[in-house]
């Protein structure tokens, strides 16, 4: 679910011609880097609960780095908070 979230993201981000500063696409890849990092440690894990809450975290990760990226400079991308979809939004 959450590797089709961050394509259809991408894809969606390309779609609209998005352009951040160095500064925020900076902020954005480090996030994303770190939950990569995350993810290949729940890959790592034993399936069950803990895996799952890894794969949650990676997801609060990167998501939090679109949102601080996006409060850095909102040019065309379209964060999480603007969609409502994403693990970090408000059911």
């Amino acid at each position: 679910m959450r590797k089709m979230f961050i394509t259809l993201a991408a894809t969606s981000a390309l779609a609209l011609g998005a352009c951040q500063s160095p500064q925020a696409d900076k902020v954005e890849d480090q996030a994303e880097a770190q939950a990569e990092a995350i993810d290949d440690q729940a890959d790592a894990m034993p399936e069950g609960p803990a895996q799952d809450a890894m794969e949650n975290k990676a997801d609060v990760v990167e998501e939090q780095g679109e949102e601080k990226a996006n409060a850095m400079d909102d040019d065309g991308e379209i964060a999480p908070s603007e969609t409502g979809v994403g693990d970090t939004q408000k059911k």
